[in-house]
């Protein structure tokens, strides 16, 4: 009898431990299991910061080359990598794998840029208005600081350190030649410049004018900016789908040409080099031109900007300039040979 109430006795206390030792086992499986859930979602983590990256425009990359991009839009499945959520990158960010080039022929100025050359040469400050439409406001730029004139400061200052230089940005988005010179007074002449780029064209072309109209106002136009003092550089339009469909625009593009021509200023030749890389270079029209088919991105602003401030860079510098510059630097023609 004594065995059995032993026996009795100690079966509960053994049950009561054996039932504390699963308690706590069961406690740790719990907890273990509740940390992995508390845990898990800290996995997505990665692509979101990749795709953060997607939404950096490369506005940092070196002049000439694509801007740099994230990862996260890299290779064919571009879209897929994206997380959802994510703000998708600006289309002028984009990365096209192309190289900033034009034929010389096509970026060359024909005149030497005298006044802003005297500056330069006394080492005085230099001040440089551009005045236009959207395309020097800059439409299609992911940022004011991808415009071509904030561009075009950086590559002047880059080629003549040390120097005070300033590219005012006067581009209004819409306007035409009229709506241009009616600001000469209060955006461009007050500023004192030594050099003016007058972007002009393409709105008249997308709006179906005339063109002789504009040739005179265009003349009249040059020569109040060269009564003030300036170096004159024209702009005609962009190469771009949505001016093409146009059908004067060859016509306004050689109508620029000869005022420049009789006017004795110089002529940038946009729509001739933007040209070039569709036609000899074979880039898509995606690479330089924004999805609206119409205006200019980062990509082709920059390119611009560099072979833009190259051909000012040469006019500005040219030993012909330099003669001009001080008249009695000029030999004499006597006739010998």
């Amino acid at each position: 009898m004594s065995f059995n109430k032993q026996t009795k006795f100690v079966s509960p206390t053994q049950a009561a431990a054996v039932a504390a030792m699963m308690a706590v086992h069961l406690f740790a499986l719990h907890s273990g299991s509740a940390h992995a859930q508390t845990a898990a979602p800290a996995a997505p983590a990665a692509p979101t910061q990749a795709g953060a990256m997607t939404r950096q425009p490369g506005l940092s990359a070196v002049v000439g080359t694509a801007p740099a991009v994230g990862p996260a839009v890299m290779g064919s499945g571009a879209a897929a990598s994206v997380p959802i959520g994510t703000a998708a990158p600006a289309p002028s960010a984009a990365a096209p794998s192309a190289t900033c080039t034009a034929p010389t022929q096509l970026t060359r100025l024909e005149w030497p840029l005298v006044h802003t050359m005297r500056r330069l040469a006394n080492g005085q400050s230099v001040t440089v208005v551009a005045i236009g439409s959207s395309s020097t406001a800059g439409a299609g730029a992911s940022s004011p600081d991808a415009t071509y004139p904030s561009r075009l400061a950086v590559e002047l200052r880059t080629r003549f350190p040390g120097r005070e230089i300033a590219v005012l940005n006067r581009g209004v988005n819409g306007e035409e030649t009229t709506n241009m010179m009616a600001r000469f007074a209060p955006d461009v002449l007050v500023a004192h410049p030594q050099l003016v780029l007058w972007q002009i064209g393409t709105n008249s072309v997308l709006r179906d004018h005339p063109l002789s109209p504009h040739g005179v106002q265009l003349h009249d136009g040059i020569e109040r900016l060269k009564a003030a003092g300036a170096d004159v550089v024209l702009i005609d339009p962009q190469f771009a789908p949505a001016v093409l469909a146009k059908s004067e625009t060859q016509g306004m593009v050689e109508q620029i040409a000869l005022a420049a021509k009789q006017e004795d200023v110089d002529l940038f030749q946009r729509f001739a080099v933007m040209r070039d890389w569709h036609d000899v270079q074979h880039l898509s029209f995606d690479t330089f031109v924004s999805p609206d088919h119409l205006h200019m991105n980062d990509w082709s602003y920059a390119c611009l900007a560099k072979l833009l401030g190259g051909a000012i860079v040469e006019a500005a510098t040219r030993p012909v300039a330099a003669a001009a510059v001080r008249p009695d630097a000029i030999p004499l023609n006597t006739g010998a040979h």
